[in-house]
């Protein structure tokens, strides 16, 4: 079992309507979550399916991980930074104005490609050594 994690860090949208998306795909498999997310009509999909694909590709490449057995595990919008800024309103009043940012944090979890045969060998070879 791999566990592959993926963070996008400054994103310049509220972690609010990020959390709307992330709700949506939690703890579905790659494939169909990856499905929904080139359908849905959010903003935040475009970003979440971008970072999608960068763990995807992680997992295949570094954990030599079969794509079909991947799933979505553990996914986070957390706030980031503030932006602050002041609007000028009536009778020399100032208004705040903020400019949230979002991290997203993505883990999956899924098998590699050679993680059946070893456990059958290293099965096999441990009832000869005792």
């Amino acid at each position: 079992m791999i566990t592959v994690t993926a963070q996008l860090k400054k994103l310049h949208m509220s972690p609010k309507k990020v959390r709307l998306v992330l709700d949506s795909v939690r703890g579905l498999r790659v494939a169909v979550a990856e499905e929904r997310l080139m359908f849905m009509k959010r903003a935040a999909c475009d970003p979440v399916l971008k970072l999608l694909r960068s763990a995807i590709a992680n997992a295949i490449h570094n954990h030599k991980a079969r794509r079909e057995t991947l799933r979505i595990t553990g996914l986070r919008a957390d706030g980031g930074a503030v932006q602050k800024r002041w609007r000028p309103r009536a009778h020399g009043r100032a208004f705040p104005i903020r400019q949230r940012t979002s991290q997203i944090t993505m883990v999956l979890k899924g098998e590699a490609e050679g993680a059946a045969v070893e456990a059958i060998t290293e099965a096999a070879v441990e009832p000869e050594k005792k």
